[in-house]
């Protein structure tokens, strides 16, 4: 599932408006994006699409990006897993701040590649970049890559996991939205199911 915030931004503040400041702003986006993936139910991989944002306050990325991830990773949270899309230079410094102030981490592609964001130790980066890499991945060859042990890397990878930063398959563990085979996000539209 694609959410354009730009377009979710227009449909409920002003629809020439492409600046997402002021805290009730923030709150009505993010309310809509929680409308429109609870009417979907099923888990799926929504990616939040940031192209069409021009500025992006550090009120308004604590209300869409941090209470989004806050939810999504509680205790019996939502099903599913979130992504993000176009981040650019402008929306990093707010929502970084917010990531570490919630010790949050996101996934956000860019040019068909994944890149982390946020609140995430040595080892935690470390198996999401072998899963980025090559997933989908057994933890044994996880393991076998950064040289640890396999009750290691199953640890990490449980914890990366419960923070919906990677999913676990049969096919063993991949970044959420890549197409098996493929190395870029899902299309626009693309779901995928945990």
């Amino acid at each position: 599932m694609h959410i354009d915030v730009g377009t979710v931004l227009r449909g409920t503040v002003c629809d020439l408006y492409s600046n997402l400041v002021t805290r009730p702003t923030g709150a009505a986006v993010r309310t809509a994006i929680e409308r429109q993936v609870t009417e979907i139910g099923a888990p799926v991989v929504t990616t939040i699409d940031f192209s069409q944002v021009n500025l992006l306050d550090f009120s308004c990325a604590d209300e869409i990006v941090a209470k989004l991830l806050l939810r999504y990773t509680s205790d019996g949270g939502p099903p599913g897993f979130l992504t993000f899309r176009g981040i650019h230079e402008g929306h990093i410094d707010p929502i970084e701040t917010v990531l570490e102030r919630h010790a949050l981490a996101l996934v956000s592609w860019h040019e068909g590649e994944a890149e982390l964001f946020g609140y995430v130790d040595d080892d935690e980066r470390d198996h999401w970049i072998v899963v980025r890499d090559a997933g989908p991945v057994a933890a044994e060859a996880v393991a076998q890559t950064l040289g640890v042990t396999v009750s290691f890397a199953e640890a990490q990878l449980a914890r990366l996991v419960h923070r919906r930063l990677v999913m676990r398959s049969d096919d063993g563990y991949a970044v959420p939205g890549v197409v098996h085979g493929s190395s870029g996000p899902l299309p626009g539209n693309g779901q995928a199911v945990q």
